[in-house]
Parts: structure tokens; C-alpha cells; sequence
């Protein structure tokens, strides 16, 4: 067994993780994940002995290979490396970690380098979805240096901006996989949806916090989220994702008016930690869910008319901004969102 690998570190949006070519890995996917796990020092809650960073959003890997699908650049498999547990999971994407994809495929030369800015059309296995990130490359080289922020980075990087496309029911098969936009879960109103990610959401309220709680206190109140897990247990199989227990998926997204002049603010758990922010697609699944009349996002939302909508989601750290268009109907098409990456290391990472 190998027990190193070439790989690039890389931040991706709020995210950060190893980024390799998928033929520079084991090919069998338990011997994979084996070696996953030691590069990142899991299980262990600090990862002392690995990259990780002791955090759900510091342990994650994007596998990356030329693409042979008509019309797509790379195909994108995003695997979530446990902290504190022996587990690699595929049951998601990661729209954070995708921001990365597009300057490393450039890097790695799967992707020939345009002059000014070049598109990549990457395929996202873990759901069938296709992204188009655009990467800045002057002088026909991936540049990370610019003038775009995002809240929960500091400081101003090249922007990606990114647009995802027919991604309603990619994981759970349709975009409300129990054809109700509102249900009750344990005596709350949830909605049960899937837009990119599944999630739940749920007023704030009714589980008794006011939605604009700080991370750390979220993540201390052991009685919220003993609630909120057994929520998610419960609606597993009716998202035809099954027994969830040692899924990452679906998030769980507590929401409440907005308060600093965006449209929604959203608390959410990935699943059993508060997010610093929100995760890309998460966002994506909760600004359509404020599309939908009676859901408990479109009663505390406040979202804009016409057909282009961009929707700000407040978050702990800021905000976040999902541009939605929409077709007559009122159902959500396209979504684009603005995020960042940097190269932080090139090298050959041990395991």
C-alpha cells in the first residue's frame, strides 16, 4: 500500500483540504479511505497526527480526473474525512471545496489555461450535478490574487464565481422528496428539501433559540442538538436517504428574520456542529425553500420580486449571496453563487 500521494492544499470558499488527481490515489476505495484517514490524523478530535484541523470544514478531499462526459471539463468527487471517527463519506457535495477544482484542474493541466479567464465544466459525482466555475488566469495561468472577499475569509482573493444547474432532487430524487412543502417532525414545522443539498429547515424559534446565536453557543447547548438530531434521524428514510446515522446529510438549518439587510438568517449544523458560516449548496437548498409558500423560510424570508433574485443569507460570520432565476412557474432553474480559492501547499502529503 502507497503511503504517499502528490496532493495540493487548498482553501475552497469557508473550506479546506487536499485536493488530488484521482489516479495519484489507491484505486480501491476502502485502501482509499484508509489512507484518507491518516493523511488527516482522524479519528482523533484534535487530528495531531495529520493535516486536519480538527474541524469538519478543515478535513475534507476533492478527487479530480479529466473528464470523458460530452461537454465536461473534470469530474469532482468530494469525500468528508471524519474528525472523530474512522469514516469517509461521499453522501455529499461540497460547494466550498468545488471553488478549489477549477484553479487545480488548470494547475494540473486537465483543464488548457485561457487568456484572461477560463471556464471549467466540472461534473460533481457524489450527485450528478455540473458546476461551471469561471478561474481568472492572466497571462493564461490560475491567479488567486484579487479583489473579491467573502464573509468567514479575510482578505481579498480572485473570484470564482460559480453556477450550478439542474440540481433539484440530486441526492434525494426530487427537489421536496415528500411532495410537501411543509410537515410537522417531532411536533415542528420543517421543510424537507434538496436543491444541491438536503437539508432541513426549521423556524429558529420553534426549536427556542432566536436564529442569531454565535457558533460557540450553539455548539454548547447539548439539549439543541440532541433535539435537532433526533429530527434528522427521523426524516431519513422519508428523503429516501435512509438510515442516517452515520451520514453526513441531510444539514439541519434553523432560520429566522433577517437582521442585518439580507433576506434570511440561517444557524446550521453540518450535522452535528454549528457552522462558522453556511455551506454553498446548503445555501442554495434554503433560499429556493424561501421560495415556497407556507415553508417556514418563506414565512420568516423576506425575498425579492422579479425572475433574477439575489438572496442574501445571513450567517454567523456574514452573509452569503444565491442569485436564483427562475422560470414562470416560480421554480428555481439556475443558481450562481461568488466564492474564492487559494494555494496554500504543492507537495506529496504522507499517510
Amino acid at each position: 500500500m502507497s503511503d504517499h500521494a502528490r496532493c495540493m492544499w487548498m482553501r475552497g470558499g469557508t473550506s479546506k483540504g487536499g485536493y488530488f488527481l484521482k489516479d495519484d490515489l489507491p484505486a480501491d476505495p476502502a485502501a482509499r479511505d484508509a489512507f484518507l484517514l491518516r493523511v488527516m490524523g482522524s479519528p482523533d478530535p484534535v487530528q495531531i497526527d495529520g493535516m486536519g484541523g480538527a474541524d469538519p470544514l478543515t478535513s475534507k478531499v476533492a478527487v479530480v480526473s479529466k473528464s470523458a462526459r460530452e461537454g465536461v471539463d473534470v469530474d469532482y468527487l468530494f469525500l468528508q474525512v471524519f474528525v472523530d471517527q474512522a469514516l469517509v463519506s461521499s453522501a455529499q457535495n461540497c460547494g466550498n471545496i468545488l471553488a478549489g477544482v477549477g484553479p487545480f484542474a488548470i494547475e494540473r493541466g486537465l483543464v488548457p489555461a485561457q487568456q484572461g479567464e477560463t471556464p471549467v465544466t466540472i461534473y460533481m459525482e457524489n450527485t450528478g450535478q455540473v458546476a461551471v466555475a469561471t478561474v481568472q488566469t492572466p497571462g493564461r495561468c490560475a491567479t488567486y490574487e484579487g479583489d473579491a472577499a467573502i464573509d468567514g475569509v479575510p482578505g481579498t482573493h480572485a473570484p470564482v464565481p460559480t453556477e450550478f444547474r439542474d440540481t433539484a432532487g440530486s441526492t434525494c430524487g426530487a427537489l421536496l422528496p415528500t411532495g410537501k412543502a411543509v410537515e410537522l417532525v417531532n411536533g415542528v414545522p420543517v421543510t424537507l428539501i434538496d436543491n444541491g443539498m438536503p437539508c432541513v429547515v426549521m423556524k429558529a424559534r420553534d426549536l427556542g433559540i432566536t436564529g442569531y446565536e454565535d457558533r460557540d453557543t450553539l455548539d454548547a447547548d447539548s439539549a439543541l442538538k440532541e433535539r435537532i438530531e433526533a429530527i434528522r434521524l427521523a426524516v431519513g428514510e422519508r428523503m429516501n436517504l435512509g438510515d442516517v446515522t452515520k451520514k453526513s446529510v441531510p444539514k439541519m438549518m434553523l432560520v429566522a428574520p433577517p437582521r442585518n439587510g439580507g433576506a434570511i438568517s440561517v444557524r446550521s449544523f453540518i450535522p452535528h456542529r454549528a457552522h462558522a458560516t453556511i455551506g454553498v449548496l446548503g445555501a442554495v437548498s434554503v433560499t429556493t425553500a424561501c421560495l415556497i409558500p407556507g415553508s417556514p423560510a418563506a414565512d420568516v424570508a423576506e425575498v425579492p420580486t422579479g425572475s433574477r433574485k439575489t438572496i442574501s443569507v445571513e450567517h454567523p460570520t456574514g452573509e452569503l449571496s444565491c442569485v436564483l432565476e427562475t422560470n414562470e412557474a416560480g421554480e428555481v432553474v439556475s443558481a450562481a453563487l461568488l466564492r474564492t480559492a487559494r494555494k496554500l501547499m504543492d507537495g506529496v502529503v504522507f499517510g
